[in-house]
């Protein structure tokens, strides 16, 4: 019995023979290529050697070598890092439709129901559809204006629980992410999931923070089958394993959420939406959608509000009062403004923001140096493009690091600096406008909760500094304080804040 016949042969090496064909014109248009600089890659894992375990600074410290815009590969992709202002405008503005596909990477398969939110939704009619709705409908003025009374009620309880801890050190973390938490899980869910209920306890708050904490890791990790593919089922670093247990976390949780959102639906006749949760499942129903909204879909956008809602606000308030810590005259600058335009006989409301521009000062300065995603979520190349010159085939993964751009000494003075003064006066803003400041991105696929984002930072923030003075605990000093952080989709503190604070308000203030 012949093991291969002569016409079987023959089909082998014309198939062989054409993917020779095939790489070697690939290896040839590549070559006339004209890539942007960057390090010669390494076989099989590119230059994944080069990125350290806070990926934003190598790649930071990579770009100053070679260029503002700078040419990788991680394992079998080819990736394009924009580290200026005037690359940021290119792929977020001026090139932002060939910019805005997303890479398929494990984090939006295992932990976001197969790339059906709208954060890893690859572009197209279903993430269109999805931007829509929370435009017009989520995050609406309208609605974010309507569900004020809950930011604020829960911001008083933040300033309450604080008074009770006066004079002794507490972990600010722990407050800002049970204010942040609260505050999203009425707005999206209707009540508060994660307060201790003994008879109906589908996750205990501890556990749900947990979650949220795994969830913005593993989405902002590297992981290696990410790279090279034919290694993702080894799970050498077990990201994928984490994800999958968390999925099914969530996915219980959620299951949960709408099966009693459901029930409170059923039967009643013109019902009107209490949360965002009844306005998703109310979409779903839609006959007149593009794109008819599955159940999975309706659980990927809740799971992606409730994230994106908790921690942006928490981080960045953090990071400020650390920063505000370290240079105490800044403490003073900040409460005459309060006391000034406030007075001291009542809180600060979210009209009173554009009154208070050097608060918005600290917060853009925040924003500036320590970006809640210093790389913003990574982008995809939808056709070949030319930038700056430079070609750049479809396929091609980017980021644009917004990290870079805010310690660009070109265009910040004493860039390392915190220095809120300097944006009095200056008309630079956070929403997607000014390539020099980009914490929500930009473009198509700029962070379409920002407006409420913004609101609760610049809320809480305020009040922090106007109900409290802020002080290091025991002998620490201002040079005691460590910076570190830790990178996933979000930068949060490596170490938490630990400060004491001490009311600066009448006590009848506080008694809410």
């Amino acid at each position: 019995m012949e093991l291969i016949t002569p016409s079987w042969a023959s089909y082998l090496v014309a198939w062989l023979a054409t993917v020779a064909l095939l790489l070697l014109s690939r290896r040839i248009r590549r070559q006339k290529l004209n890539l942007p600089p960057g390090p010669r890659p390494w076989p099989i894992i590119g230059n994944l050697n080069l990125i350290g375990p806070l990926p934003h600074r190598s790649l930071h410290k990579l770009s100053q070598k070679y260029g503002p815009l700078l040419h990788l590969k991680f394992g079998s992709f080819p990736v394009v890092v924009g580290s200026s202002v005037e690359m940021a405008k290119a792929m977020l503005k001026t090139y932002d439709v060939q910019f805005v596909g997303r890479p398929k990477i494990a984090a939006g398969k295992y932990t976001t129901y197969n790339y059906s939110d709208i954060t890893w939704s690859p572009y197209g009619p279903y993430w269109r559809q999805a931007r829509k709705m929370c435009l017009m409908e989520l995050f609406s003025a309208k609605r974010l204006e309507s569900l004020e009374y809950i930011r604020v009620e829960e911001m008083k309880l933040l300033l309450k629980g604080l008074f009770a801890s006066a004079g002794k050190p507490v972990f600010l973390k722990n407050h800002l992410s049970d204010v942040s938490l609260n505050v999203i899980s009425r707005m999206v869910l209707g009540k508060k999931y994660t307060e201790k209920d003994e008879q109906n306890e589908i996750v205990t708050p501890q556990e749900f923070k947990e979650m949220l904490d795994e969830l913005f890791l593993l989405n902002g990790v590297l992981d290696i089958g990410d790279s090279i593919p034919w290694l993702g089922f080894l799970d050498l670093q077990g990201y994928r394993k984490r994800m999958k247990a968390l999925a099914k976390k969530f996915d219980r949780f959620l299951e949960h959420v709408l099966d009693e959102h459901n029930a409170r639906r059923k039967g009643v006749e013109n019902y009107v939406a209490r949360d965002m949760v009844d306005v998703l499942l109310q979409l779903a129903e839609d006959p007149n959608l593009d794109v008819k909204l599955e159940r999975h879909g309706v659980k990927a956008f809740t799971q992606d509000l409730i994230a994106g809602g908790t921690e942006s606000s928490a981080v960045t308030v953090e990071w400020a009062i650390s920063e505000l810590l370290k240079k105490p005259g800044l403490f003073a600058k900040a409460t005459e403004e309060l006391d000034r335009v406030i007075g001291r006989d009542r809180w600060v409301e979210e009209k009173d923001i554009t009154d208070l521009p050097f608060i918005y000062a600290i917060v853009k300065e925040t924003m500036r140096l320590h970006p809640v995603a210093p790389m913003l979520v990574p982008r995809m190349t939808r056709e070949d493009v030319k930038v700056a010159g430079y070609d750049i085939p479809k396929g091609t993964r980017a980021l644009v690091s917004v990290w870079a751009v805010g310690r660009d000494p070109e265009l910040w003075e004493n860039p390392n600096e915190f220095c809120p003064e300097r944006f009095i006066g200056k008309s630079i803003d956070v929403k997607g406008h000014d390539f020099e400041l980009l914490p929500f991105g930009a473009g198509r696929r700029m962070c379409p909760g920002y407006s409420l984002g913004l609101k609760v930072i610049q809320s809480n923030l305020a009040n922090l500094l106007h109900g409290f003075a802020w002080k290091l605990p025991g002998n620490m000093t201002e040079r005691d304080l460590n910076m570190e952080e830790i990178f996933g989709l979000s930068t949060p503190k490596k170490f938490p804040l630990e400060a004491v604070v001490e009311p600066r308000l009448a006590p009848h203030l506080y008694a809410m």
